[in-house]
């Protein structure tokens, strides 16, 4: 059974960009040192609670200050970007940390259309309908031979990411459709099903993938794993104090109200929610793991046991208190310890001190 991580940055009350980033960067250190498999962060524009704009940029900044976990994208998401660009960046990031690189390719745009049109000022690309082009075309710019344009004139022009690279990063297909699992099977492309913000289509998603499957050069059998939100703490009470900022900002995020940072565990506690916001709220904690240790690692294995999958990534959930460091996140340092002890991981010394750390 092995844990991951997928973060989007959060920035909260009172937190500058700088602070939420450096929180990140200490929550990717735990992680590594915890012995979880890979680290994602996710792509956002224009979001007050989210700094994880850039995932190529935080990628660099996560590998550079860890040493052995994966570091990855969850996603960068296609439509905002040029297949070669993206190609570049991620055969750079694999050039300077090999072995260690995730590149998982979103097909929705991450943003508002007013963003969307923003981004691509520069004649990039919005269509979406062009995304199995550009997951394959990456997938060819990257690999050791190249593409092969051929120019109006006839003649042909041979294309590479970089000039000799000695190892690519994994691709992987991230969706929460059936549309999404049926092109990573059609590509033979590993495939992760966004479980964390739409569980409700999984299992066909996941059945649709498995079945469909075509190997290819990349990948000879059906490889993929979901995601979960998850907050652990040494009680349920707690765990649900903390994770009460974010269910609250998702509830605001689809009642269409105004989002501003991430609350506090104190400024949500002292917040009324409308009627609507309450069900939103109460129907969400279903798909959330919110627990104290020995029951969330219990509801993470039948979480892997329900869709056949030997990985869990989990995005913790977790704010933080009023007197907690702007630059540290302890609540989410502390889930990703609590759950990794119940998995056997804890072995080290350094993991008690981190748990002591977020104690504090």
């Amino acid at each position: 059974m092995k844990l991951s991580v997928l973060d989007l940055v959060p920035v909260r009350s009172r937190q500058s960009s700088a602070e939420a980033l450096a929180a990140s960067l200490d929550l990717a250190r735990a992680a590594d040192e915890l012995g979880y498999e890979r680290y994602w962060v996710a792509e956002h524009h224009n979001m007050p609670s989210v700094a994880s704009t850039n995932p190529a940029v935080i990628i660099g900044i996560i590998a550079a200050h860890t040493e052995r976990i994966r570091v990855g994208s969850g996603g960068v998401m296609l439509p905002n970007h040029a297949p070669l660009v993206v190609a570049e960046q991620f055969a750079l990031l694999e050039a300077a940390t090999p072995g260690r690189i995730d590149l998982g390719l979103g097909r929705a745009p991450g943003s508002d259309p007013v963003v969307t049109a923003v981004l691509n000022q520069s004649g990039a690309t919005s269509d979406v309908n062009s995304f199995p082009n550009y997951v394959s075309d990456i997938a060819t710019l990257l690999s050791d031979e190249g593409a092969t344009v051929r120019l109006t004139s006839g003649t042909e022009y041979q294309l590479r990411a970089t000039p000799a690279a000695t190892s690519a990063p994994d691709i992987w297909l991230l969706g929460s459709s059936d549309y999404s699992a049926t092109l990573a099977a059609s590509l033979g492309l590993p495939y992760v099903f966004a479980h964390h913000f739409a569980g409700a289509g999984a299992e066909r998603a996941l059945e649709i993938y498995r079945s469909q499957f075509r190997a290819s050069h990349l990948l000879e059998a059906p490889r993929t794993f979901v995601t979960a939100n998850v907050v652990v703490a040494p009680t349920a009470s707690e765990a649900y104090a903390l994770a009460l900022p974010y269910l609250q900002h998702m509830a605001r995020l689809r009642t269409n109200e105004p989002l501003g940072r991430l609350a506090t565990v104190e400024e949500a506690a002292a917040t009324t929610m409308t009627a609507l916001q309450d069900e939103i709220i109460a129907a969400s904690l279903g798909s959330w793991i919110i627990d104290e240790p020995v029951a969330a690692a219990r509801r993470v294995r039948e979480l892997a046991a329900r869709f056949d999958v030997d990985e869990v990534m989990v995005s913790p959930g977790a704010s933080a208190y009023d007197a907690e460091p702007a630059d540290r996140a302890p609540g989410r340092v502390r889930t990703l310890h609590l759950l990794a002890e119940q998995f056997g991981d804890d072995t080290s010394a350094l993991a008690h001190e981190l748990s002591a750390h977020a104690a504090e």
